[in-house]
């Protein structure tokens, strides 16, 4: 199977994704890595999430302006719609994928 693109990755039709933005020597995002385990697992089926290392895919961070990492972005239909910078609970996650209408 070809590699997607990002757009592509991002534009998963019918259901939210959620983009980490991470770098493998940042400790915030090793932080990050079991809360989205479980953030994955609670909305299995209706949430897509992505781990993107910024430093392979140095366009994609820049193209959405990812300036500290952990950068969690959440997209539907492939427009941002919600983002939050540093280490996030699975709880203030959960919110904000049940604000995106499904």
């Amino acid at each position: 199977m070809p590699k997607k693109s990002f757009s592509e990755l991002i534009s998963s039709p019918g259901m939210p994704v959620l983009v980490d933005f991470y770098a493998d020597w940042c400790g915030p995002c090793k932080t990050m890595a079991p809360i989205l385990e479980q953030v994955a697992q609670q909305h299995q089926g209706k949430l897509k999430v992505i781990k993107i290392d910024v430093d392979k895919n140095q366009a994609a961070a820049q193209q959405f302006r990812v300036q500290s990492i952990p950068t969690l972005i959440l997209f539907h239909k492939g427009q941002p719609v919600w983002r939050q910078a540093g280490v996030v609970s699975a709880a203030q996650i959960g919110q904000a994928v049940q604000g995106v209408g499904q």
